[in-house]
């Protein structure tokens, strides 16, 4: 029997599985997805305990660390700490650097779970010129890793009935490879920014408040401008 998709279901009484329902395994999609040019790198899993994820993702951040120009000119190392500092300003519990500092060569965007704060996983980055910046609590959502995910997710398995973890995988790895033959970048906003944007040049603000009209309000001039505006005029 086909497993059932997405549907909604009354508050307090959550969807049941039928009796036909065979809970055949798990899989899981490790996904590191660089925003600027689109590409993906993905690897299927059965589980993702910090054994399985931090070896990962050391050997593909190495991978993307060697392909990013080598810095070469010196720097000053308090500038160099300065920079740093301000990527944990504001933090009630700023990390310890290490002493001394690598050139900041990447910002990593993670989730905010236990596993990705592990001292030697954080250690290792810091090592490496990684910044690891993390979500807020509950806001996963501003993390472009989950948006590429879904979207994975619903090219790959959308229309098909797998029968075991293993055909899931390859299908996601198989999607993850087909999408990086012609990426597509993200950027923040998108569309809705850009309603933003224009529906704001349209209004006009009236003073220092937040109040904004559809149309400017005519200013009466007062005796001083329409004097100087006569003679810029006259001259």
């Amino acid at each position: 029997m086909p497993y059932p998709g997405q549907r909604w279901a009354p508050q307090g009484l959550p969807a049941r599985q039928p009796h036909e329902y065979i809970r055949n395994g798990t899989a899981k999609l490790l996904t590191l997805f660089h925003p600027a040019d689109g590409q993906v790198r993905v690897k299927g899993v059965p589980s993702c305990p910090n054994s399985v994820l931090h070896p990962w993702l050391k050997q593909e951040l190495t991978a993307i660390l060697n392909s990013l120009p080598t810095p070469t000119a010196a720097v000053d190392p308090v500038a160099l700490r300065a920079l740093w500092d301000s990527w944990f300003a504001g933090l009630a519990a700023p990390p310890t650097l290490p002493d001394p500092l690598p050139p900041l060569r990447l910002l990593l965007v993670l989730d905010n779970l236990r596993g990705h704060r592990s001292p030697e996983f954080v250690a290792w980055l810091f090592q490496h010129g990684v910044i690891p910046l993390y979500t807020p609590l509950g806001g996963s959502w501003l993390n472009m890793a989950e948006s590429i995910q879904r979207i994975l997710k619903r090219r790959a398995l959308a229309g098909l009935y797998p029968t075991h973890p293993d055909e899931i995988i390859a299908q996601l790895e198989a999607t993850g490879r087909g999408w990086n033959r012609q990426p597509t970048p993200f950027v923040w906003g998108g569309k809705r920014a850009d309603r933003r944007v224009r529906s704001h040049q349209r209004q006009h603000s009236l003073g220092g408040s937040g109040a904004c009209t559809r149309r400017p309000i005519r200013r009466r001039q007062s005796t001083m401008e329409r004097w100087q505006r006569s003679s810029q005029v006259t001259h």
